[in-house]
């Protein structure tokens, strides 16, 4: 059994994660009793779309500092006035739960800022599973939590990908052709963690680019997958302009490019690895409440690093391989980019499948594991 890292809140949160992540899981675990609207239930949907003024009739009497929770809040994004009401006038708070940003973000939910807290929830990180944590197991299949605990990852993580396909695309009548949009998601899964360029994946998908810009915009909406931006340095180098593109997790990105049945190759584990690195990544600043931002940094010449962080304290660079012994030209990047950034401090980190730590030419060289420890334990980046 696991933990989650998530803690409950003080003041009304706006929670976003993809289906299946454990929102509701959570939710009736920390607040079990309070009042819930379920807007998966289509009639509760259509009842509060066509009169969302009910909302605040049914509620305005509940005492002041009551939990209210708002499930799938997506489905009805004019309800968002009501709860501002609500809030202001009766000091009600709100747990508003989405699986989507596309319709909330068409509708105003800036409405909400200051008053409800957007918060992340992710799939299971390495803290979280603890002694259980298996980073093979984690690389092969994600850490969705009906992945981990189930007796059938594979067959769960291709209904879920079936389900994206039949739920949320033909749900929020986002496009009508579901088979270009099946092709052009096997073709950006089988991409995860490279640079993305739209041109080469629309001449694959064999539909327009303007197509392929709307179709990503579509699955970062629905929180399927995220952009990491090239880090721009100030002085005026060439660079990669490219962003690179991250499916949320291991496991759907290997059933959405129907490699799920079959072990990792060895040509995919090097972005499984960067795919889930960059996910706890994520998830660690996430949960830790620091809005820092992560990108990557490549030169026109191909010096490279995977992840930077700029924080208060500095940067933090981090190279990561699928090899389990560390050659000296891995570090070639990060000295590079050392370069690049002095005199500003960088902490530089090598990541790969072996089994020791080493200092090589100022980078700490650790087994992925006890890089993930030191993660959390906040001592990559601190929190």
């Amino acid at each position: 059994m696991y933990s989650r890292l998530l803690k409950p809140p003080d003041t009304s949160i706006l929670l976003l994660g993809p289906r299946g992540t454990g929102k509701s899981t959570w939710i009736a675990q920390h607040f079990p009793d309070v009042t819930r609207y379920d807007l998966l239930d289509t009639r509760e949907a259509l009842r509060l779309e066509r009169e969302p003024g009910r909302l605040f009739l049914e509620l305005r009497t509940v005492p002041a500092g009551k939990w209210v929770v708002l499930d799938e809040v997506q489905k009805v994004p004019t309800l968002l006035d009501e709860v501002q009401r609500l809030i202001e006038t009766c000091g009600l708070r709100f747990i508003l739960c989405g699986s989507s940003a596309r319709k909330l973000k068409r509708s105003g939910v800036n409405l909400l800022a200051g008053r409800a807290i957007e918060t992340r929830m992710f799939p299971l990180v390495s803290a979280e599973l603890g002694r259980s944590f298996s980073l093979q197991t984690a690389i092969a299949t994600g850490t969705m939590p009906l992945a981990v605990t189930g007796a059938d990852p594979v067959g769960f993580l291709t209904t879920y990908a079936h389900a994206y396909l039949n739920e949320e695309i033909r749900a929020e009548a986002v496009t009508r052709n579901v088979a270009s949009f099946s092709r052009f998601l096997e073709i950006a899964a089988r991409q995860n963690a490279q640079v993305t360029n739209l041109s080469n994946i629309s001449r694959d998908a064999a539909v327009a680019r303007s197509t392929v810009q709307n179709y990503f915009d579509i699955i970062t909406d629905t929180l399927l997958g995220y952009w990491i931006e090239p880090w721009k340095l100030k002085r005026a180098t060439k660079q990669v302009a490219h962003p690179k593109f991250y499916l949320f997790d291991t496991g759907v990105a290997r059933a959405l490019s129907g490699r799920l049945p079959y072990p990792p190759s060895q040509e995919e584990t090097g972005p499984l690895l960067e795919t889930y690195l960059f996910h706890e990544m994520r998830s660690f600043l996430g949960y830790s409440k620091l809005r820092y931002n992560l990108h990557f940094w490549r030169s026109h010449d191909g010096a490279e690093v995977d992840l930077l962080c700029e924080t208060q304290e500095g940067f933090v660079a981090i190279e990561m391989k699928a090899a389990t012994q560390w050659q000296k030209r891995f570090s070639g990047g990060l000295r590079r980019l050392r370069e690049e950034l002095s005199p500003a401090p960088v902490h530089t980190f090598g990541v790969y499948l072996g089994e020791r730590r080493a200092l090589i030419d100022e980078v700490l060289v650790l087994p992925a594991t006890e890089f993930l420890t030191m993660l959390w334990n906040g001592e990559i980046i601190r929190r």
